[in-house]
């Protein structure tokens, strides 16, 4: 599969020019919605957060394998073990994404935290790694400064978005 490289019409292998980093951004505001709607719903063991940031990863994970495929099918043609696997392994970062936020909430009882201390906590990892994965992404595919501020800012927008509405919803 290859994709247009500009006027001159050459092209390049798709899978070779890709620098992204979507199924980690993607992730990382699942994981921040998760711990948003457990928090305004009430308090839950950390176990209990830690085990659906990790399920609900899974999931969303499985999912999007399964579209990804399915998406890409050819009319009776069976998937290959290789494309599952490919397909597999670039969607990972989905469920990469919530092990941070599922080890601060795990820790969060070693620093003293409460329930929403905790939740405001794994938050905040949720959309700081959010974050530097989409400027990670941008500086992949060689943003300019002004393009990897944007990303960064559009990011962030998106997390606190989610935070407020757990603040709102909370209050």
């Amino acid at each position: 599969m290859s994709i247009p490289s500009g006027p001159a019409g050459r092209s390049r292998p798709l899978r070779a020019s890709r620098t992204d980093s979507a199924g980690a951004v993607y992730g990382s505001l699942l994981a921040t919605s998760v711990v948003a709607t457990a928090g305004a719903t009430g308090s839950f063991p950390r176990l209990q957060l830690v085990v659906l940031l990790i399920i609900t990863g899974l999931v969303f994970w499985a999912t999007h394998v399964y579209a990804q495929l399915a998406g890409e099918r050819v009319v009776g043609d069976p998937w290959s073990r290789h494309e599952i696997r490919r397909v597999s392994r670039h969607e990972w970062p989905i469920v990469e994404a919530a092990v941070l936020p599922a080890a601060a909430v795990a820790l969060s009882g070693l620093l003293g935290l409460d329930y929403a201390g905790t939740a405001w906590l794994a938050m905040g990892v949720a959309v700081a790694q959010q974050v530097v994965w989409a400027c990670l992404g941008a500086a992949r595919a060689g943003a300019t400064r002004r393009q990897l501020a944007a990303e960064g800012v559009v990011n962030l927008v998106l997390g606190l978005i989610i935070v407020a509405t757990k603040a709102a919803l909370k209050h």
